[in-house]
């Protein structure tokens, strides 16, 4: 898979940030590329003081298998072009739920139902979570700069 150089751009100015200290960088980086393919319901978890597995685990919901894949496919090319070993990845064919092991960083996408299914929102729920900067996601809103009154005798 040849690499988007936009995409490529952006994860290595948060890699290169230095107030994300690793694996922070990397978690951001991949909820940077769930965020702009527009996935739902993004959630970082730090899981330093809770877990042996991983020290952060992101979620993520697409909305159709094509979308899962494609973040999935993004997420590994762009980590792994940052010295990030992908230790394991599952799911990948079904894709109703995507797991991508680095060791420092767990990502799971889920497609459709299998989120509520699995519900891993309400296993973790106690654990404290990481914001995602709001300049992460495509798209985000801007506060209008016209009001109603700007609208008169335009319809």
């Amino acid at each position: 898979m040849a690499m988007n150089e936009f995409i490529k751009g952006e994860i290595d100015k948060i890699i290169e940030n230095e107030s994300y200290e690793f694996p922070l960088n990397h978690a951001y980086s991949a909820a940077w590329i769930l965020a702009n393919f527009k996935g739902d319901n993004l959630k970082v978890f730090d899981m330093r003081k809770s877990s042996s597995l991983c020290d952060f685990s992101i979620l993520g919901t697409a909305q159709n298998s094509t979308q899962a894949r494609a973040m999935a496919d993004e997420i590994i090319v762009n980590l792994k072009a940052h010295n990030a070993s992908i230790l394991s990845y599952e799911g990948y064919e079904g894709a109703d739920w995507i797991l991508i092991d680095t060791g420092d960083i767990i990502v799971h996408i889920f497609n459709g139902s299998a989120r509520d299914i699995y519900d891993l929102d309400l296993i973790w729920a106690k654990r404290p979570q990481v914001q995602i900067p709001e300049d992460f996601y495509f798209g985000t809103p801007s506060t209008p700069k016209e009001t109603n009154s700007d609208l008169k005798g335009y319809f």
